[in-house]
């Protein structure tokens, strides 16, 4: 969230930064049991720290990525992309480390929520670096080329070294806090490149204006570029969350208005320290219903 427009001092950002200080307690994802053959043949889903130079930040930048079991062993198949952006204070190994990606996805695989993929984790922090006092600017702007970088060089790079599925309904974006607007200001602006979007706890009104702002500028994007693009909302119901779940709730009736298909939770606890629906813990556990979204789209295009 930008923190000047909710008047918010050095405190109020170390709590709504994405995760704040929470502590990441492996919150069981809720889901059905794993078969044991299953899970043997999950139980290593290791993140892979690769780099690329990326001329429009004019450095080389880092990304994680975690491939689908068995990717070695079928060097024909071709998978859909799931490109997970983390918020301030944070990352490329946000997802890994503090997230639980690997066991949200252990668990979508072994009950078919979601088709193998190649899930990307860029670190996207701009020129500044990381702090407890900003939030990553994903765009084009004074500290750097984020949304280039991201929307474009990044997918460039995943499909050149990856087998991908090469139409944008396999391509998703999604990511927690600013990550979240950041996936959806970068996802609409690249809509070539990416058929699915997804917000925990993100805002769609940004302070440097209406160019990055998603909820200002959704409604000049012609009917025929979004035709086949879906977007998954939620925020949480704390006191802390208000400001994102206002923006959200209003995104959604938004997309509604221009008959975008999008879906909007509201769960329990949100942004904030330490608690089994707070900060890492609320995003780790509700990357099981976004990523569930996704997987059904994902079978969906799959069936067309």
């Amino acid at each position: 969230m930008k923190l000047k427009s909710l008047g918010l001092g050095l405190v109020g950002t170390l709590l709504l930064t994405t995760g704040g200080l929470a502590l990441y307690d492996h919150v069981s994802v809720d889901a059905d049991p794993i078969p044991t053959a299953e899970r043997q043949a999950l139980l290593a889903l290791p993140m892979q720290v690769e780099s690329f130079y990326s001329p429009a930040m004019a450095a080389q930048r880092q990304y994680g990525v975690i491939l689908p079991p068995g990717y070695a062993d079928h060097p024909d198949q071709h998978y859909p992309v799931i490109v997970l952006l983390h918020g301030g204070h944070d990352d490329l190994r946000a997802y890994a480390d503090q997230y639980g990606i690997a066991e949200v996805l252990q668990q979508l695989y072994a009950t078919h929520r979601l088709p193998p993929s190649i899930v990307v984790m860029p670190d996207g922090n701009d020129q500044r670096g990381s702090s407890y006092l900003w939030d990553p600017q994903y765009y084009n702007g004074p500290h750097g080329n984020l949304d280039t970088m991201i929307g474009s060089e990044l997918v460039e790079q995943i499909s050149n070294r990856y087998r991908t599925l090469p139409r944008p309904q396999f391509w998703a974006m999604g990511g927690v806090s600013s990550g979240g607007w950041g996936a959806v200001n970068i996802g609409l602006k690249h809509l070539d490149n990416f058929g699915l979007l997804f917000s925990h706890g993100g805002y769609f009104t940004d302070s440097s204006g209406a160019a990055n702002s998603p909820e200002s500028f959704v409604k000049e994007i012609s009917p025929q570029a979004v035709r086949h693009l879906h977007i998954y909302l939620d925020a949480g119901d704390n006191a802390l969350d208000a400001d994102m779940r206002a923006s959200s709730e209003a995104f959604h009736q938004t997309l509604k208005q221009l008959g975008i298909p999008s879906v909007m939770h509201v769960f329990p606890g949100g942004h904030g320290m330490s608690g089994p629906d707070i900060g890492w813990n609320y995003f780790h556990k509700h990357l099981t219903d976004s990523l569930s979204y996704v997987g059904e789209q994902f079978k969906q295009a799959q069936s067309r």
